[in-house]
């Protein structure tokens, strides 16, 4: 596609790398952590690793802005590289826990400063399709990491599989630091930059899409901490099955999603995704076969996927080019706000009784509807 430039596809490489490398290492972790009689701590790895992206979002946007997009992109993948090749010598759970408390910056890090690099460099007309298209080659590189993360382990061991996780890191940094910087006047790193206030947290002219991420966020988290144990009571032994059809479709849409709001707008795109996303939720919710399960799966992930692009470009849209980063920075925070209690809050409400699959997905739904009925009270006079 010669309508981006090559940074561009450098960016995109990178994104697939830095995804492969610290996804990688997620599905051995909970092993890990036995070998350290950490069983009881296992649901706790991801938590602290997500706090930690989340506490971490205002300071990479304020940096992405003041100093510079490929620092803060450089910073999130070193975190990655050099924090892997520590996990073969923790011997204690709480410093495992430790280490995966500093991992967490680099998702808070490498992702803002991404996604402010985009806004940048590619043509105003195919923002949203170069937003759907970085998030593309991300997915992909996830869904390697997990696919690839037992056999490296089966061939090469625990210790091979965070030696060659931090080699993957290090191609993504090459890469990154190749990149030009795209901010026209940035300073020089002092620590008065980690200077944080209110206005670094948040940016109102996010607002609108950061409300709309939030609440379509919490579906995602539903279904992230349910979608097993719903397998499992439909009788389909492969648990990851149903997240296999959710990212498939994920990824068509996410290219299609962000093409189709360059065309016709942000706003009636996302409007038609929080739809796709609470009928799909709600068809999750009273699955009653595996077809239908699966069916629900693409239905979920096709509206999933339809509005991240769009929701990216609309901040870039309405956000001031010195503030990209923050803007970037308030809409994940957003995200991460969102997955979090979607899953902390279905998690305390199932207790283990499937009978309340129907209630706690049609409720994930009704947060989806919400979002939609949110974008046509506040719209414009003026649109």
């Amino acid at each position: 596609m010669k309508r981006y430039p090559p940074n561009f596809w450098l960016l995109c490489l990178s994104s697939f790398l830095f995804f492969s490398s610290f996804n990688m290492i997620i599905p051995e972790l909970p092993d890990f952590m036995r070998t350290m009689d950490g069983e009881r701590f296992i649901g706790l790895h991801i938590a602290v690793f997500t706090i930690t992206a989340g506490l971490s979002r205002p300071f990479s946007g304020k940096l992405t802005d003041k100093w510079g997009r490929v620092p803060v992109m450089v910073v999130g993948a070193v975190v990655t590289g050099v924090v892997t090749l520590f996990y073969p010598l923790v011997i204690t759970i709480m410093g495992f826990l430790i280490l995966r408390f500093i991992h967490g910056f680099s998702t808070g890090f490498t992702p803002t400063g991404q996604a402010a690099y985009v806004a940048d460099v590619v043509p105003d007309d195919r923002r949203g399709e170069a937003m759907g298209l970085v998030s593309f080659f991300g997915m992909i590189g996830m869904g390697i990491g997990y696919f690839v993360s037992s056999k490296v382990v089966m061939a090469f061991g625990m210790n091979g599989l965070f030696l060659i996780s931090s080699g993957i890191a290090v191609l993504s940094i090459l890469i990154i630091s190749g990149l030009k910087e795209t901010v026209a006047v940035k300073g020089k790193f002092s620590w008065q930059m980690l200077k944080i206030n209110w206005g670094d947290v948040y940016t109102p002219a996010a607002l609108r899409p950061a409300v709309v991420m939030m609440l379509n966020c919490f579906c995602f988290g539903v279904v992230v901490s349910l979608f097993p144990d719903f397998s499992v009571s439909l009788g389909i032994q492969d648990k990851g099955l149903f997240f296999v059809y959710f990212s498939a479709a994920s990824l068509i849409s996410r290219v299609v999603g962000g093409r189709l709001s360059d065309l016709f707008g942000r706003v009636p795109v996302i409007m038609a995704s929080l739809l796709l996303v609470a009928v799909g939720s709600t068809l999750t919710g009273l699955s009653s076969t595996p077809f239908m399960f699966f069916a629900s799966a693409v239905v979920f992930g096709g509206g999933y996927g339809l509005a991240s692009p769009s929701l990216f470009a609309w901040v870039v849209d309405v956000t001031p080019a010195d503030a990209r980063g923050k803007g970037m920075s308030t809409l994940f925070l957003a995200l991460e706000i969102g997955i979090g209690a979607g899953a902390f809050l279905s998690g305390l409400f199932y207790k283990g009784d499937i009978t309340r699959f129907p209630m706690i997905f049609g409720g994930a739904a009704f947060l989806s509807v919400l979002a939609f009925l949110y974008l046509v009270l506040t719209r414009p006079k003026k649109a």
